[in-house]
């Protein structure tokens, strides 16, 4: 990938953009990780103004160390960068507190989860509201497009999202070329929805190195399943189960359609 070009032709998309939406800036949530380390260094370039927003809920302090090093680092470097900090865990622990539990502890610890990520977009749209702002999404291609590794209305609910076209892998090298802390670009890639140090690999049953490759295998026009090696197989298993079950992220809302003479 060339990094320089990529990286001119994203800010340029977003100067571009902003200007035809006729918006003051972006607000970006951060989570200490390299896909929001990236998004908020893209849209600082532009020179419009860019809000960093740190939403803890119960959050890890690594977690929280690093987000606190990048926007340092950023605000350093652009000045029109600014930071504020929303603490959500008193807001998720009422919320929790009034809603019923459930016999399954999967699902009541996975609805949890998505809350939280709720709670940070409507945050986020808060400061945009109230300054103009659009929304800057941090997911990549292989979260966005490939397994649908996001929240629905959660971390998936933005106005632009500048690295969706991008492989996890061309984030990492964009974010090496940006000089992204070295912190963050060695952590272990993580939702942090859960309160534990649970990986993103450890929910997906998979690297997302190896997801690329499945879902560049399923861009084939004909697969030899065959030939694959068995963790190939499972990979490509999982790819193929997760990019399935979360199709209702990644397509429009279903629209009931009335037949016209239904309507006279």
């Amino acid at each position: 990938m060339q990094a320089e070009k990529v990286n001119e032709h994203i800010v340029n998309w977003l100067k571009t953009y902003a200007a035809t939406a006729k918006v003051n800036g972006f607000v970006i949530g951060i989570s200490g990780g390299i896909d929001s380390a990236v998004t908020s260094t893209l849209c600082a370039q532009t020179g419009l103004p860019t809000l960093c927003v740190e939403m803890p809920i119960h959050q890890a302090a690594n977690q929280v160390n690093r987000g606190k090093e990048h926007i340092s680092q950023l605000q350093n470097r652009f000045p029109n960068v600014s930071n504020a900090e929303a603490n959500l865990t008193p807001i998720y622990d009422s919320f929790k507190a009034e809603m019923p539990g459930s016999k399954d502890e999967t699902k009541y610890h996975l609805a949890l989860a998505n809350t939280r990520a709720r709670l940070r977009m409507t945050t986020l749209y808060y400061f945009a509201g109230i300054h103009s702002y659009l929304v800057a999404g941090t997911g990549n291609k292989v979260e966005d497009f490939g397994v649908g590794f996001y929240t629905k209305y959660g971390d998936g609910g933005v106005d632009i999202s500048p690295i969706a076209d991008l492989m996890k892998s061309d984030v990492f090298a964009l974010g090496e070329y940006l000089q992204i802390p070295d912190s963050i670009q060695s952590a272990q890639p993580t939702d942090g929805l859960f309160g534990d140090n649970r990986t993103d690999e450890d929910q997906l049953g998979a690297s997302y190195e190896e997801l690329e490759w499945a879902m560049l295998e399923n861009e084939k026009k004909e697969i030899d399943f065959s030939n694959y090696k068995d963790r190939e197989k499972e990979v490509f298993t999982i790819y193929k189960r997760l990019n399935s079950n979360n199709k209702h992220k990644m397509e429009p809302i279903p629209i009931c359609i009335i037949p016209k003479d239904l309507k006279q």
